[in-house]
């Protein structure tokens, strides 16, 4: 692809960020590319809903995140609003989803306005719900505290038909997870949760949670989750301290909504989405999630390694029984795969053997 306009968003407090959104500004200046800095925000200020903000940067055909997986997170519900593709520059320290580190960013935008690069599709999520999402008077201020500003609440979609058992459509996407927690610390939520219709169970819980695949090693996994390849088509649901004996997650179809709908008895519930606080729901209030009809871009420049970086981030040892195995870091192939293999996805071979 040929970038015409740039947006970056940048974790300001660390120095490399910064300095890489330099790094950003100059290429664009000698490439004739015009560049826009995008969900910046200060304390004194309120933040704008995705549709707005990359309205307001010129709807940008590339978005470059300089930070962590947060900030990927922020790139990617702007990306998801204008089809653009996103790439993460990785200045964190326990992430699988930016790509490039920051000294290789001029590199990666150069092949990038190439044409030479991969573009990876994630699953997005999105929901609808009994009605609009509101916070609460005064929440946004405790909220604040310590931390920026939050996010608005989401806007209703008005090309979407309204009915009363389908609900309003919510101009929102979830690269990671959709949350329903308890406001309270002392009571838990108390929710009926759906699959594709039909009651599953109604879990007494201090969340339950419906995350992609790329968020099933982020908050699902820390709930006990699985992990699940990112290129994979799924829904997990997972509930978070349940108190009861069904204490599983549930792998879905991309096509089975997870509808979840606050009890009569139960306390208010904070819907999350990607870790903002969207919004606050009363008893008898419902949402529904579900696979979202666009899908993340991702720009890629080489072999994605999630299972290499699964065993790196997380720290994986293996069982003192294996320790003079002696277990080669891949599988120890040095030739193409044969016929009935051929369409498995495999690192490539060395380049040469010992």
């Amino acid at each position: 692809m040929s970038v015409q306009r740039v947006g970056i968003v940048v974790h300001g407090g660390r120095p490399g960020a910064v300095a890489a959104a330099d790094v950003v500004r100059r290429w664009c200046e000698r490439q004739d590319v015009s560049c826009a800095a995008i969900d910046v925000w200060s304390q004194g200020e309120l933040r704008r809903d995705a549709q707005e903000e990359v309205g307001a940067a010129g709807s940008p055909d590339l978005i470059v995140t300089l930070g962590g997986d947060g900030t990927f997170l922020r790139g990617a519900r702007l990306a998801a609003q204008n089809d653009a593709l996103v790439l993460g520059v990785d200045l964190g320290t326990l992430g699988f989803l930016t790509e490039v580190p920051a000294d290789d960013v001029e590199c990666a935008l150069d092949t990038i306005h190439r044409g030479q690069v991969t573009i990876e599709t994630r699953l997005m999520l999105t929901m609808r719900a009994s009605c609009p999402l509101q916070l609460p008077e005064g929440m946004e201020t405790l909220l604040r505290y310590g931390r920026g500003p939050v996010l608005p609440p989401p806007p209703v979609r008005p090309e979407c038909a309204v009915a009363p058992d389908w609900g309003v459509a919510l101009n929102v996407t979830a690269l990671n997870d959709i949350v329903l927690e308890k406001l309270a610390r002392d009571r838990q939520v108390s929710l009926g949760v759906y699959l594709a219709g039909r009651l599953l169970a109604s879990y007494s819980a201090d969340a339950v949670l419906v995350a992609t695949p790329t968020g099933s090693t982020a908050y699902s996994f820390a709930a006990g989750g699985p992990v699940i390849s990112p290129r994979a088509d799924a829904i997990v649901f997972t509930p978070v301290a349940p108190h009861m004996t069904f204490n599983r997650s549930v792998v879905a179809a991309p096509d089975e909504a997870v509808a979840l709908r606050v009890l009569g008895h139960s306390g208010r519930a904070a819907v999350s989405v990607d870790g903002q606080l969207r919004g606050v729901l009363d008893p008898g209030d419902w949402i529904g999630v579900y696979a979202a009809p666009q899908r993340l871009r991702v720009a890629r420049l080489g072999p994605t390694d999630f299972y290499g970086r699964l065993r790196e981030r997380m720290r994986l040892t293996d069982a003192p029984a294996t320790a003079d195995a002696g277990v080669t870091p891949m599988w120890p192939h040095t030739s193409p795969p044969p016929e009935d293999l051929a369409h498995l996805r495999l690192p490539p071979p060395p380049s040469h053997v010992d």
